[in-house]
């Protein structure tokens, strides 16, 4: 045991020693890589020194080649994130799809609701499809086309600096870029309260006729005060131009002529009526007409022609005097009493309204009857108006209800139905009028403050913003009219006021 315990204390140091010994070995091979490796200068050594001693446009070379390269990753980045921005979304399915939507069925086109979209009876039915076609075609007629923000396209903004030049051109530029539509819109009028056209010299009693000059920019008041005057519309001052007197004779109607030369105006009491000449300043009174066998002669109306005017006589005759020699040339009869008589457009035909209802349509040559047809549901007929542009015919009645027909169908049907009755009157529609553009049909009654009412055509919707609400400015309203091109509107009242509005969407007077 001593033995081997002294040679395994001979062994350690040996074993020691030579441990030591690889690992200096090691050592010294690792320092002499080290030095060989410090030794020798890299590429990496020779451009750290380049950059710190020198070499400087080199270095501005590299760093602005570097920056044009970034440059060039930002803006395809960019470039990319647009057009990921400006790409429609991916349209969506539907969650739920019922089978009862492919079924195509026919709707009932007889129900209230859906009587205004129907355009003759054989049309009781109708598909879905062609039910939705009727209801945009009819929302674009209103509108006056497609809306912008029912436009199915969306453009796609362009990338920047390609309208530069555009935008440069627009800024150069000022002005209207927002185009006002050439037809009227509905829901609300522009509107605008002007001083009273005859403000200058009110009437003292009630007006019964108000009427603009079919030329000049002036307007005709007249009423039971027996004056007729004459006032320059400018819807600022509105200063009267002369007024004529008629002793004992309360002026039941006055009216222009169609040249405008010459003013009508016919009594309350007898037949007898007065023609001032404007021209001459002549005052004519017409006492007796030949051929004409009535006691007392009120309403009448001019033909456009200026060749006749149209006499209301009583028990249902009209007779049509000559401007010329004032002298009946033809006399014809409707069952029951005339309430309103009213010429077309060229003069040709006579629209007539009996108390009764009933409408007769006469040629003005032959003096024959065309056409006879019932005002649909009236039992007692008050008013009528023709457009000017042949297309529409309106019938009020004793109820408030204004019929308004085509009148084509008027023509040529012996039961016209109405295209729209309107139902915004409560007491009995005494005075209808078409603007010259037909438009707009004004209705009044004259037997309550503010009835009065303007409705869009061809949409038959009524302005819903006239008269003002909560503001009583119209009292009961006898006559009203509009100016050559719409520009005016006046309402003659029962207090001697001729009121004025400006109709913003007309430029002309």
């Amino acid at each position: 045991m001593e033995e081997e315990t002294a040679n395994n204390t001979v062994k350690r140091p040996l074993m020691d020693r030579e441990a030591a010994a690889v690992e200096e070995h090691k050592r010294r091979k690792h320092n002499e890589e080290v030095m060989k490796t410090l030794g020798q200068e890299d590429e990496s050594v020779k451009l750290l020194e380049e950059l710190v001693f020198g070499a400087e446009e080199e270095l501005l070379q590299r760093l602005q080649h570097r920056d044009d390269e970034k440059e060039e990753e930002d803006t395809s980045d960019s470039e990319t994130e647009n057009e990921a921005r400006l790409q429609l979304p991916t349209e969506r399915k539907a969650v739920w799809e019922d089978e009862d939507d492919e079924v195509d069925e026919d709707v009932d086109m007889t129900h209230r609701f859906r009587k205004d979209f129907i355009r003759s009876d054989a049309e009781a039915t109708m598909s879905k499809q062609r039910m939705q076609q009727r209801l945009k075609d009819q929302f674009q007629k209103a509108m006056g086309g497609v809306p912008s923000w029912a436009e199915s396209t969306v453009k796609k903004g362009k990338r920047k600096g390609d309208d530069e030049d555009e935008d440069d051109e627009l800024l150069k530029r000022t002005g209207n870029y927002v185009a006002a539509s050439e037809t009227l819109p509905k829901g609300i009028i522009k509107i605008k309260k002007c001083l009273n056209a005859n403000n200058a010299s009110p009437g003292e009693g009630r007006l019964t006729s108000v009427q603009f000059h079919t030329s000049a920019q002036v307007v005709l008041t007249a009423g039971l005060d027996h004056t007729i005057s004459l006032f320059q519309v400018d819807g600022k001052t509105n200063p009267k131009i002369q007024s004529i007197h008629l002793e004992n004779f309360p002026v039941n109607k006055a009216c222009f002529s169609a040249d405008g030369e010459q003013v009508v105006a016919t009594g309350m009491r007898n037949k007898l009526f007065y023609i001032y000449d404007m021209m001459e300043g002549k005052i004519i009174p017409v006492p007796r007409v030949r051929g004409l066998n009535e006691q007392r002669v009120k309403e009448f109306e001019v033909s456009p022609d200026g060749q006749f005017l149209l006499l209301t006589g009583s028990s249902g005759f009209l007779h049509l005097m000559t401007m010329k020699t004032k002298e009946v040339v033809h006399s014809v009869k409707i069952n029951g009493s005339v309430c309103a008589a009213r010429f077309n457009s060229d003069g040709s035909k006579i629209f007539t309204n009996s108390e009764e209802g009933e409408v007769f349509i006469w040629d003005v040559r032959s003096s024959k009857c065309v056409n006879r047809f019932v005002d649909d549901g009236c039992v007692t007929a008050t008013s009528l108006a023709v457009s000017n542009d042949d297309r529409y015919v309106a019938c009020g009645s004793q109820s408030g209800v204004v019929n308004i027909y085509s009148q084509k169908e008027c023509v040529n049907s012996l039961s016209p139905k109405p295209l729209k009755c309107v139902m915004n009157l409560l007491t009995a529609s005494t005075t209808l009028r078409f603007n010259p553009t037909s438009e707009i049909l004004a209705i009044g009654s004259r037997s309550e403050d503010e009835a009065i009412r303007l409705v869009h055509i061809p949409s038959f919707s009524v302005f819903s913003n006239f008269p003002l609400f909560r503001k009583k400015t119209i009292y009961r309203p006898h006559c009203l009219d509009f100016s050559p091109h719409s520009g005016f509107f006046s309402i003659a009242n029962n207090k001697g006021q001729a009121l004025l509005f400006r109709l913003l969407h007309y430029k002309d007077f």
